[in-house]
Order: structure tokens, then sequence, then C-alpha cells
């Protein structure tokens, strides 16, 4: 699985790199990880794992765990043994809407999760046609979590409204993310998803969603999703070289890339200019 190495960069203070900015820390820190234990963390899933949620001078981050790190968090400082690198570390603490469960018993913690300190994310499809030993993403790890039983198999659009609503209201949540596994229809997903966006937007008015899904085969289905209120989308072709591609991830490697640069076009005529991404 792929570990978490999402690090913000404003405000660092350390002089390792031009203007102070902290760059040549937060990389070995990315790579290394820390040893803290913060209560926002996750084992596993569709994208980056193993990993805590903090903040690195006030930026949302997903460090590795690692207790073999040189790297420590002490009284809201990084270390490195008994030098300060210069960089505050803040723990991201655990979000109340984690205590609520819904009507028919299910954890809002297993239907969305807090990653960061104000983005809520989630996986509404937890299975992938892929994930096959001969198919998968080397680096994917989506099922893991269903089978360890902290998520469930497919989130319903009204589960996913209600958990929203909660994170907003309790802990502040200021965006949300939903990714799925890839389905067998020719949409990959998509048009869930649109369901999905469209539960959220009509309970929580104005919230930014941003979407995650394979080249849908009709490309009119992102504008399914944008009218359902997803306000980006990140299309993740993972390598552009086709030997990597094949190598590491065989089942996503079957789309060609020209779908994939089709999308791209049709998702920024659709969205707008930086509203569109991908995963490299």
């Amino acid at each position: 699985m792929r570990t978490g190495i999402d690090i913000g960069c404003p405000g660092a203070t350390r002089s390792d790199a031009p203007g102070g900015s902290g760059f040549g820390t937060r990389v070995e820190i990315a790579l290394q990880g820390v040893r803290v234990d913060a209560p926002v963390q996750r084992r596993s899933g569709a994208g980056p794992s193993d990993d805590n949620h903090v903040l690195v001078d006030g930026a949302n981050a997903a460090l590795p765990i690692n207790p073999q790190s040189p790297y420590l968090v002490r009284d809201g400082r990084l270390m490195r043994g008994s030098v300060d690198t210069g960089l505050s570390v803040q723990v991201v603490p655990r979000p109340r809407f984690y205590d609520l469960v819904t009507a028919d018993g299910v954890p809002y913690e297993k239907i969305a999760r807090l990653h960061g300190a104000d983005v809520l994310a989630t996986t509404v499809v937890q299975t992938c046609i892929r994930y096959a030993e001969q198919d998968r993403c080397r680096f994917c790890a989506i099922e893991e979590s269903l089978r360890s039983g902290s998520t469930i198999a497919a989130k319903t659009p009204a589960q996913l409204a209600e958990v929203a609503e909660a994170a907003v209201r309790l802990d502040g949540v200021r965006q949300m993310v939903m990714t799925t596994g890839t389905t067998a229809g020719p949409d990959r997903g998509a048009r869930y998803l649109a369901r999905c966006v469209r539960a959220v937007a009509e309970a929580v008015p104005g919230l930014p969603i941003q979407v995650q899904c394979e080249p849908p085969a009709d490309l009119s289905v992102l504008t399914t999703l944008r009218e359902a209120g997803a306000t980006a989308i990140g299309i993740h072709v993972e390598s552009l070289d086709e030997e990597v591609r094949r190598r590491w991830m065989p089942g996503k490697a079957t789309v060609p890339m020209e779908q994939y640069e089709a999308a791209w076009d049709e998702a920024v005529r659709v969205f707008g200019r930086n509203r569109v991404s991908t995963y490299l």
C-alpha cells in the first residue's frame, strides 16, 4: 500500500531550502514518517494509508506512522533526536462526529473519515473490479479496510448526507472528497458518485466536493457529476510511462492514455481551470 506523503509547505521556519521553507525536512518526514500518537489515523485504504493526520506549521499533513523514524513530536515541536527542526506539529483531535451512529447502527466513522483538520473523505464503494491479484494496482489497499471491518462495502447517499451534515456542524469540516472503487459499468462508478454528491449537496449547501474516478466511457457523466454539485474532480492516471502503467497497475493500464486525455479535456471544460487534477 502507499504511505501518506501529503505535506503542506506554507509557514515553515527552518532554513534548509531557499527562503527558509523547511522543504528538506518536509521531504524527509514524508519518506521516513514520524513518531507520534495521533488520534486521527488511517491504517489502509484506496490511497495513502498507515498514516497520522497532523498539522505541520498549520497545514494539513498525512505522515507515515514509523516507530523507527528519527523524527518525533515533543510538546508540539518536530524533533530529530534532541534537535528542534523549526517546524511545529499539532495532532488533529478526534472529531466529535466519530461518536455518532446511524439509525441502523453503522458508526459514522465507517461511512466517512476526517482527513487533516477539516476535510471529510469517503470511498463510496469500497470494492474494485480490478482488485483481483492479476489486475490490481500494486499500491492500492482499497479492500483491506473492508476486510478489517473499519468500513462498509457501499455507503448510501442518505448515509453520506447525514455524516457530512454532522461533520460540518460539529467539527468545522470545510470540504469533502468522494472516491470510489471501479465498478463494472461503462461509467466506472461515476453515476453512483453523482447520486452521493447530490445528496450531500442538498444536505450541506455550499460544501465544496471533489470527486475521483477513472475516465468514464461516456464523458457526459462528467457533466452529470458537475450538475449534481461536485466542484472539482481527480482522474488519476498514476504514471505517464506505459511500461510503468502495465507493471504497477495492469488493470488501469487497459484504459488507453487517449481516454485519460479526452477525460481531462472534457473535465476542464465542465469544471473549469484549476479544478481538474491527477495523481502521478
